[in-house]
């Protein structure tokens, strides 16, 4: 058992605070100005999706189905531009489990494959709450169980990374449940967590933070009990899961439920390392910053030493 905590307040990285303060405050004034939606209703749904900044498609993103059994889900394929690719990382994006798409991670994941060498599957799981729970982690699950099949036979490599942000941590982590009950871990060097909501019930500390926020209700509430592991994987059985880094700024309104969940994975035998960024708010990684570059390198290392010595991740 494993457990590396390490909190960044080391001479460079308490360079960015001030600016990471900066842009802190700047985001909350923006988003204090924008009119407040009700997301039950049509119209308030509506209004939060047409927040989403565009991000236009990479053109070398492809697209395909993933198929499991009588299963199948769109998936969009981003290869490295070197050879040969080192793994398939399963990249699974965040938006409260009713908004975003795999599209929108393009720019991001030409990135990740390319720092990394790795061929980056990005799932596009249906949303709630048109498709409520189960839908979204039904899908993950088709494209894992496709890849731990298919890698090998598509890419060349059956080594596998996933990671997710968000809602997205919380369904990389019910997908990998799943997988380990399949008995299908094996393929899965190491799993990124960014910043995840891992208790949707409300009942432990940091669940009970962001109890009364709506994409709850959008996502579970045709669920009675909302301690289900396959909705709130804090408290699941987390044995025999792969090596994990969770990364999480001490501002994050999600810090208790990083916390918690690192600790269970500890308790469960698990290889995890948390990483906590200082004065850093929800979602800080997609916000270019001193700070976000700086735990961009650190999810980059930390995936390159799960791939071994001979992959050397890429600064352009």
């Amino acid at each position: 058992m494993k457990l590396g905590l390490e909190y960044f307040i080391d001479d460079a990285t308490y360079a960015h605070v001030e600016e990471i303060r900066r842009l802190s405050a700047s985001i909350m004034g923006s988003s204090n100005k924008k009119p407040q939606v009700d997301l039950l209703t049509d119209d308030g749904l509506k209004a939060a999706r047409s927040q989403l900044r565009h991000r236009p498609p990479d053109q070398r993103a492809v697209e395909c189905l993933a198929i499991s059994g009588s299963q199948q889900v769109p998936v969009r394929i981003i290869t490295p531009r070197r050879d040969p690719a080192h793994a398939v990382y399963l990249q699974i994006h965040g938006g409260g489990f009713y908004m975003d798409s795999a599209t929108r991670s393009d720019v991001n994941n030409v990135v990740l494959a390319d720092t990394l060498q790795v061929v980056v599957v990005s799932v596009d799981y249906r949303l709630a709450p048109e498709y409520p729970w189960p839908a979204a982690p039904n899908d993950c699950e088709t494209a894992a169980i496709w890849l731990a099949e298919e890698a090998e036979s598509l890419f060349g490599t059956g080594r596998l990374l996933i990671g997710g942000a968000s809602a997205g941590a919380n369904l990389v982590m019910t997908t990998l449940l799943r997988l380990r009950d399949r008995d299908l871990m094996s393929p899965f060097a190491g799993a990124v967590l960014q910043f995840g909501a891992y208790d949707l019930s409300g009942q432990s500390p940091g669940g009970r933070l962001y109890a009364d926020e709506q994409f709850i209700q959008l996502y579970a509430g045709n669920v009675t009990d909302r301690s289900n592991p396959d909705i709130s994987p804090l408290y699941g059985d987390l044995k025999n899961l792969p090596p994990t880094l969770l990364v999480v700024g001490s501002d994050d309104l999600l810090l208790e439920d990083s916390l918690a969940l690192a600790g269970r994975l500890s308790v469960a035998g698990n290889d995890v390392d948390l990483r906590i960024y200082p004065e850093a708010f929800h979602g800080f990684t997609s916000f270019p910053s001193g700070m976000a570059s700086t735990a961009l390198a650190d999810i980059n290392l930390w995936c390159a030493q799960r791939l071994g010595d001979n992959c050397r991740f890429r600064v352009e």
